[in-house]
C-alpha cells in the first residue's frame, strides 16, 4: 500500500502495526517512494515468552535411580532368560 506522507503521519501507528504484519507499507515524499520494513521480524508466537519451569526435582537423584532401574531390568531379563 503506498501513501502519501501526509496521511502516513497521520496514520503513522497503524500503517506501523500493518508493516509488523507483513504488509508493504510505502509512501511517497516528493515524487521517491519509501518502504517501511521492520528491522527483525517480531515473535508473533503466543508461546515465545513463556519462562521455562524445571520438572525435575533438583533433590532426586538420577544417578541412583538409573541405577535402581537398572538392576530391575536385569532382574527381569535373567528372568526370561531363564524361561530359554
Amino acid at each position: 500500500m503506498a501513501v502519501p506522507i501526509s496521511q502516513f503521519r497521520k496514520d503513522i501507528f497503524a500503517l506501523t502495526e500493518a508493516a509488523l504484519k507483513g504488509k508493504v507499507v510505502e509512501f511517497t515524499h516528493k515524487g521517491v517512494t519509501f518502504k517501511v520494513v521492520p528491522e527483525s521480524q517480531k515473535t508473533t508466537s503466543k508461546t515465545a515468552n513463556i519462562t521455562p519451569l524445571q520438572v525435575i526435582n533438583p533433590k532426586f537423584d538420577l544417578e541412583s535411580a538409573a541405577t535402581e532401574l537398572r538392576a530391575e531390568m536385569e532382574k527381569e531379563w535373567e528372568k526370561d532368560w531363564g524361561q530359554l
